[in-house]
Protein backbone atom coordinates (compact mmCIF):
# COMPACT_ATOMS: atom_id res chain seq x y z
CA UNK A 1 0.00 0.00 0.00
CA UNK A 2 2.84 2.22 0.32
CA UNK A 3 1.71 4.84 3.43
CA UNK A 4 3.09 3.40 6.16
CA UNK A 5 7.19 2.67 5.67
CA UNK A 6 9.12 0.42 7.59
CA UNK A 7 11.61 3.02 9.25
CA UNK A 8 7.86 4.53 10.54
CA UNK A 9 6.97 1.45 12.77
CA UNK A 10 9.62 1.71 15.90
CA UNK A 11 7.19 3.39 17.97
CA UNK A 12 5.06 2.01 21.02
CA UNK A 13 2.51 -0.29 20.25
CA UNK A 14 0.02 2.59 21.05
CA UNK A 15 1.48 4.51 18.82
CA UNK A 16 2.10 1.81 15.88
CA UNK A 17 -1.71 1.19 16.12
CA UNK A 18 -2.57 4.86 15.46
CA UNK A 19 0.10 4.88 12.33
CA UNK A 20 -1.23 2.29 11.00
CA UNK A 21 -4.96 3.60 11.55
CA UNK A 22 -3.89 6.84 10.05
CA UNK A 23 -2.21 4.69 7.17
CA UNK A 24 -5.40 2.87 6.47
CA UNK A 25 -7.19 6.38 6.84
CA UNK A 26 -5.11 7.36 3.50
CA UNK A 27 -5.42 3.99 0.95
CA UNK A 28 -9.25 4.41 1.77
CA UNK A 29 -9.79 8.06 1.52
CA UNK A 30 -7.35 7.66 -1.75
CA UNK A 31 -9.13 4.55 -2.88
CA UNK A 32 -6.42 2.14 -2.63
CA UNK A 33 -8.94 -0.13 0.24
CA UNK A 34 -12.22 0.39 -1.76
CA UNK A 35 -15.68 0.47 -1.00
CA UNK A 36 -17.59 -2.86 -0.28
CA UNK A 37 -14.30 -5.14 -0.37
CA UNK A 38 -13.70 -7.14 2.30
CA UNK A 39 -9.85 -6.57 3.27
CA UNK A 40 -8.06 -9.60 6.22
CA UNK A 41 -5.77 -8.08 9.05
CA UNK A 42 -3.42 -10.53 8.19
CA UNK A 43 -3.58 -9.59 4.61
CA UNK A 44 -2.91 -5.57 5.36
CA UNK A 45 -0.01 -6.94 8.20
CA UNK A 46 1.44 -8.58 5.05
CA UNK A 47 1.43 -5.21 3.10
CA UNK A 48 2.85 -3.32 6.23
CA UNK A 49 5.58 -5.73 7.48
CA UNK A 50 4.42 -5.90 10.67
CA UNK A 51 2.23 -8.31 13.10
CA UNK A 52 -1.47 -8.36 12.36
CA UNK A 53 -2.59 -7.53 16.30
CA UNK A 54 -1.77 -3.49 14.91
CA UNK A 55 -3.70 -3.49 12.16
CA UNK A 56 -6.23 -5.46 13.78
CA UNK A 57 -6.52 -2.80 16.38
CA UNK A 58 -6.31 -0.24 14.00
CA UNK A 59 -9.72 -2.07 11.93
CA UNK A 60 -11.51 -1.89 15.09
CA UNK A 61 -10.66 1.71 15.53
CA UNK A 62 -12.25 2.72 12.04
CA UNK A 63 -15.02 0.56 13.14
CA UNK A 64 -15.96 2.55 15.35
CA UNK A 65 -15.84 5.54 13.41
CA UNK A 66 -18.36 3.96 11.07
CA UNK A 67 -15.33 3.51 7.91
CA UNK A 68 -15.07 0.19 8.34
CA UNK A 69 -17.48 -3.21 9.50
CA UNK A 70 -16.47 -6.61 10.66
CA UNK A 71 -17.43 -9.57 9.41
CA UNK A 72 -16.96 -12.61 10.69
CA UNK A 73 -13.65 -14.93 9.91
CA UNK A 74 -12.96 -12.58 6.99
CA UNK A 75 -12.20 -9.37 8.22
CA UNK A 76 -13.33 -6.32 7.43
CA UNK A 77 -15.76 -4.39 4.86
CA UNK A 78 -14.74 -1.15 3.87
CA UNK A 79 -18.49 0.53 4.24
CA UNK A 80 -20.05 2.67 1.50
CA UNK A 81 -21.38 6.53 1.86
CA UNK A 82 -24.55 7.35 -0.21
CA UNK A 83 -26.05 10.10 -1.56
CA UNK A 84 -28.35 10.64 1.29
CA UNK A 85 -25.33 10.39 3.98
CA UNK A 86 -22.75 13.10 2.04
CA UNK A 87 -25.92 15.54 1.77
CA UNK A 88 -26.38 15.27 5.66
CA UNK A 89 -22.61 15.67 6.37
CA UNK A 90 -22.52 18.47 3.74
CA UNK A 91 -25.52 20.35 5.33
CA UNK A 92 -24.24 19.56 9.13
CA UNK A 93 -20.52 21.19 7.75
CA UNK A 94 -22.26 24.21 6.50
CA UNK A 95 -24.52 24.70 9.77
CA UNK A 96 -20.98 24.24 11.81
CA UNK A 97 -18.11 26.22 9.71
CA UNK A 98 -19.49 29.12 7.53
CA UNK A 99 -20.62 30.78 11.02
CA UNK A 100 -17.73 29.88 12.61
CA UNK A 101 -15.38 31.23 10.30
CA UNK A 102 -17.23 34.45 10.33
CA UNK A 103 -16.59 34.65 13.99
CA UNK A 104 -12.82 33.41 13.55
CA UNK A 105 -12.53 36.54 11.37
CA UNK A 106 -13.91 38.64 14.07
CA UNK A 107 -12.06 37.36 16.83
CA UNK A 108 -8.58 35.88 16.10
CA UNK A 109 -5.16 37.55 15.84
CA UNK A 110 -2.87 37.99 12.30
CA UNK A 111 -0.42 35.97 13.56
CA UNK A 112 -3.00 32.99 14.69
CA UNK A 113 -4.45 33.54 10.63
CA UNK A 114 -1.08 33.79 9.27
CA UNK A 115 -0.13 30.51 10.96
CA UNK A 116 -2.70 28.67 8.82
CA UNK A 117 -1.00 29.65 5.53
CA UNK A 118 1.81 26.89 5.61
CA UNK A 119 -1.27 24.33 5.35
CA UNK A 120 -3.36 26.07 2.63
CA UNK A 121 -0.18 26.84 0.44
CA UNK A 122 0.72 22.77 0.97
CA UNK A 123 -2.89 22.15 -0.12
CA UNK A 124 -2.32 23.80 -3.47
CA UNK A 125 1.57 22.56 -4.04
CA UNK A 126 0.21 19.08 -3.35
CA UNK A 127 -2.89 19.35 -5.69
CA UNK A 128 -0.29 20.28 -8.42
CA UNK A 129 2.20 17.40 -7.92
CA UNK A 130 -0.41 15.09 -7.53
CA UNK A 131 0.34 14.39 -4.37
CA UNK A 132 -3.28 12.68 -2.76
CA UNK A 133 -1.84 11.86 0.51
CA UNK A 134 -0.31 14.94 1.48
CA UNK A 135 -3.21 17.24 0.00
CA UNK A 136 -5.86 14.91 2.54
CA UNK A 137 -3.57 15.91 5.30
CA UNK A 138 -2.62 19.36 4.98
CA UNK A 139 -6.05 19.68 4.37
CA UNK A 140 -7.11 18.30 7.26
CA UNK A 141 -5.08 20.25 9.02
CA UNK A 142 -6.34 23.74 7.81
CA UNK A 143 -9.71 23.14 8.92
CA UNK A 144 -9.26 21.85 11.71
CA UNK A 145 -7.07 24.23 12.87
CA UNK A 146 -8.84 26.73 11.96
CA UNK A 147 -12.08 25.68 13.35
CA UNK A 148 -9.88 25.46 16.52
CA UNK A 149 -9.41 29.07 16.72
CA UNK A 150 -13.16 28.91 17.79
CA UNK A 151 -11.93 27.69 21.43
CA UNK A 152 -14.37 25.08 20.61
CA UNK A 153 -13.02 21.73 21.12
CA UNK A 154 -16.42 19.89 20.72
CA UNK A 155 -17.08 21.58 17.50
CA UNK A 156 -13.66 20.51 15.82
CA UNK A 157 -14.39 16.56 17.12
CA UNK A 158 -17.44 16.96 15.45
CA UNK A 159 -16.00 18.42 11.79
CA UNK A 160 -13.11 15.96 12.07
CA UNK A 161 -15.79 13.00 12.31
CA UNK A 162 -17.40 13.95 9.65
CA UNK A 163 -14.74 14.62 7.71
CA UNK A 164 -13.99 11.06 8.51
CA UNK A 165 -17.06 9.53 7.36
CA UNK A 166 -17.59 11.36 4.16
CA UNK A 167 -14.89 9.81 2.47
CA UNK A 168 -13.81 10.78 -0.99
CA UNK A 169 -13.37 7.82 -2.78
CA UNK A 170 -13.39 9.38 -6.33
CA UNK A 171 -10.50 11.35 -5.34
CA UNK A 172 -7.75 10.06 -7.98
CA UNK A 173 -10.20 10.38 -10.70
CA UNK A 174 -10.92 14.00 -9.93
CA UNK A 175 -6.83 14.58 -9.78
CA UNK A 176 -6.54 13.00 -12.87
CA UNK A 177 -8.24 15.56 -14.51
CA UNK A 178 -6.56 19.06 -12.33
CA UNK A 179 -10.08 19.32 -11.06
CA UNK A 180 -8.93 19.47 -7.21
CA UNK A 181 -6.60 22.58 -8.13
CA UNK A 182 -9.37 25.19 -8.06
CA UNK A 183 -11.10 23.34 -4.89
CA UNK A 184 -7.38 23.68 -3.52
CA UNK A 185 -6.77 27.68 -4.37
CA UNK A 186 -10.14 28.60 -2.40
CA UNK A 187 -8.31 28.10 0.80
CA UNK A 188 -5.88 30.57 0.02
CA UNK A 189 -8.44 33.08 -1.41
CA UNK A 190 -10.53 32.56 2.17
CA UNK A 191 -7.64 32.97 4.12
CA UNK A 192 -7.32 36.23 2.13
CA UNK A 193 -10.56 37.44 3.27
CA UNK A 194 -10.08 36.30 7.16
CA UNK A 195 -6.85 38.67 6.92
CA UNK A 196 -8.48 41.54 5.64
CA UNK A 197 -11.03 41.19 8.09
CA UNK A 198 -14.02 40.44 5.89
CA UNK A 199 -15.98 38.27 7.80
CA UNK A 200 -19.06 38.26 5.25
CA UNK A 201 -16.61 37.69 2.11
CA UNK A 202 -15.02 34.72 4.58
CA UNK A 203 -18.65 32.99 5.31
CA UNK A 204 -19.48 33.46 1.27
CA UNK A 205 -16.30 31.97 0.38
CA UNK A 206 -16.82 29.30 2.82
CA UNK A 207 -19.84 27.96 1.71
CA UNK A 208 -19.04 28.28 -1.70
CA UNK A 209 -16.16 25.84 -0.88
CA UNK A 210 -18.53 23.03 0.73
CA UNK A 211 -20.94 23.72 -2.41
CA UNK A 212 -17.84 22.78 -4.44
CA UNK A 213 -16.89 20.08 -2.17
CA UNK A 214 -20.58 18.30 -2.74
CA UNK A 215 -20.19 18.80 -7.12
CA UNK A 216 -16.46 17.02 -6.89
CA UNK A 217 -18.07 14.32 -4.77
CA UNK A 218 -20.92 13.83 -7.13
CA UNK A 219 -18.44 14.08 -10.08
CA UNK A 220 -16.14 11.67 -9.10
CA UNK A 221 -18.57 8.79 -8.81
CA UNK A 222 -21.12 10.11 -5.87
CA UNK A 223 -18.69 8.84 -3.08
CA UNK A 224 -16.90 11.90 -0.61
CA UNK A 225 -13.85 12.78 0.89
CA UNK A 226 -12.13 15.74 2.65
CA UNK A 227 -11.56 18.72 1.47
Amino acid sequence: MGHLQPRDLNATRERLRDQVAHALRAALISGELRPGRIYSAPALAEDFGISATPVREAMLDLAREGLVEPVRNKGFRITEVDERDLDQCTEIRALIEIPTVGRVTRTAGREQLEALRPDAEEIVRAARDHDLTGYLEADRRFHLSLLALSGNDRLVETVSDLRKRSRLYGLTALDERDALLPSAEEHLELLGLMLAGDAEGAEKCMSRHLGKVRSLWAEGGGSAGAL
